[in-house]
């Protein structure tokens, strides 16, 4: 079966990747797709209202925020913040767990307790708890996010691959690398974490969307990426006194923000299938 083919039966992953690729897309073409500048600021076009009510035009397709900076501007813009969080976030935890779960994994013995002490540490503290605290203490701002979670979100990482490396750790081509001498970072790069990559994909998935989401709730909160970014979690905070009378401030940007969850997970639930092997779907 041909790979296109076997993306097309697989339909999660295959709307999940098509809903990211326009996302992705759109945070790429941004300074092209968007009509104003997302920081200008506009008084006199205060909270227009999107095309299809009485007020609007298509001269702001989606209105106007209470500055009166065009929303489709900010809208197209704040994908890069949520990209950027939730790629950035995987890659910092992904690379913390990973090399502590393949370690504890291959090792066994004191590495492994040290790694799930480590590990029921973590686990014991409310991620958004400890980053509020932290950035409350140290002051918001988009590298102190990106910083901060993904020093938290390793966990999983480091169960996971604890639990692929121990499994791979017992299988006969590992053994064979140890008889013929190689070294043991030989043997973690070129024989384990191969085999292991799967796993860790389709985690980072996963975190990627939760890291997304709790930057949109630090930044609801006033504590996550400070304006004037364009935030999809701050607009909504900045919208929030707004929601009786210009529900659109918070409908659009909480879809998107919706929508771009609902692609990470739906292709993470695809890598996940496309990964087990058929006798244990």
């Amino acid at each position: 079966m041909s790979l296109a083919r076997r993306l097309l039966r697989n339909r999660a992953l295959a709307a999940g990747c098509a809903i990211l690729l326009v996302i992705v897309l759109l945070a790429l073409f941004a300074p092209w797709l968007s009509p104003y500048d997302p920081y200008l600021q506009d008084l006199t076009n205060r909270t227009v209202p999107p095309v299809g009510y009485d007020k609007g035009g298509w001269a702001h397709p989606l209105g106007t925020d209470p500055l009166g900076r065009d929303y489709l501007s900010r809208l197209v813009y704040g994908a890069r913040i949520s990209l950027l969080i939730g790629f950035s976030v995987a890659v910092i935890s992904g690379l913390i767990g990973t090399t502590m779960g393949m370690l504890a994994g291959y090792f066994g013995g004191k590495v492994d307790m040290l790694v799930s002490f480590l590990v029921t540490t973590r686990l014991s503290m409310p991620v958004i708890l400890v980053a509020l605290a932290t950035v409350a203490l140290v002051g918001g701002s988009l590298p102190v996010v990106i910083l901060v979670l993904g020093l938290l979100k390793w966990d999983r990482f480091a169960v996971v691959m604890r639990s692929a490396t121990q499994q791979v750790r017992a299988l006969e081509y590992v053994a064979a690398a140890q008889s013929a001498g190689a070294s043991t970072w030989r043997i973690l790069r070129s024989e384990v974490l191969p085999n292991v990559l799967p796993h860790l994909i389709v985690i980072a998935t996963l975190e990627a969307a939760s890291a997304i989401l709790l930057e949109a709730s630090l930044s609801f909160l006033g504590l996550g990426v400070q304006p004037p970014l364009p935030s999809w979690g701050l607009m909504i905070s900045e919208a929030k006194a707004y929601m009786f009378f210009s529900f659109w401030l918070i409908a659009i940007p909480g879809s998107a923000l919706a929508l771009l969850i609902f692609a990470i997970n739906l292709a993470g639930d695809g890598l996940h299938q496309w990964f087990t092997p058929p006798e244990r779907a």
